[in-house]
């Protein structure tokens, strides 16, 4: 249903085409949202009031020129959301979140309804990603965490997957069944943990990790749920 009152200001960046008026008419019917277009070598105005959104039309401003883009826009609007719409795939998505600060990707197929849904979303400061894209990106984190991590502590890449489930209370039975184990590598596993970080007990391992990795210990769990729920 098309909101009451206006309830955030988007600028669309794109070049002008027959099919863009009628998008921009239904993007501020369905949502209520003020809809300003630029072509992409435009100057953006500098001054805003109230909830910005910026979206980018990945057509018209790729990943390879988009950071040299993004440097370029008033100070005033640096802290404002961008998401890119018209990615075709996955890989498209990632290499445009490599190149810049996005917090939302719409793909080109995206249904008109979807699109509004997340520009409220993106305008009430959260992500809009699908839920394959942020299971990529939290298996990236996990690996990028365990490759900053590992040579500060020793540890190996599985021996990081094990704290990993450990830390989510995971048993040794459980742990050789997630990570298709046996029960008795499981164990030698945890001896050189132990060793590694200087514990003698799950409690105390537990306790270590706690006050050494915390929330930054990344949770395979939580990226293999995403994917089979998708």
């Amino acid at each position: 249903m098309p909101q009451e009152k206006t309830t955030g200001l988007v600028y669309i960046i794109t070049e002008n085409s027959p099919q863009l008026q009628l998008f921009v008419d239904y993007l501020q019917t369905q949502t209520g949202c003020k809809i300003n277009t630029y072509t992409p070598d435009a100057v953006l105005p500098p001054t805003i009031a109230g909830k910005l959104l910026i979206l980018i039309d990945s057509d018209h401003i790729d990943a390879d020129t988009l950071p040299n883009w993004q440097e370029k826009l008033p100070d005033a609007l640096a802290k404002a959301p961008l998401a890119a719409f018209n990615i075709r795939d996955m890989d498209h998505a990632l290499e445009s979140l490599s190149c810049a600060q996005l917090k939302g990707i719409f793909y080109r197929n995206e249904s008109l309804e979807v699109f509004c849904k997340g520009i409220h979303a993106l305008l009430d400061n959260e992500l809009w990603m699908s839920r394959e894209l942020m299971a990529r990106l939290i298996l990236f984190y996990r690996k990028y965490q365990s490759n900053a991590f590992r040579p500060a502590c020793g540890l190996t890449n599985r021996e990081m997957e094990i704290i990993s489930l450990l830390s989510a209370g995971s048993s040794n039975q459980q742990i050789a069944e997630k990570l298709f184990l046996s029960e008795h590598t499981v164990k030698s596993h945890l001896y050189n943990i132990f060793r590694k970080i200087n514990v003698h007990n799950r409690i105390q391992a537990l306790n270590w990790i706690h006050q050494n990795l915390g929330p930054i210990l990344p949770n395979i769990e939580t990226a293999r749920s995403l994917q089979r729920h998708r």
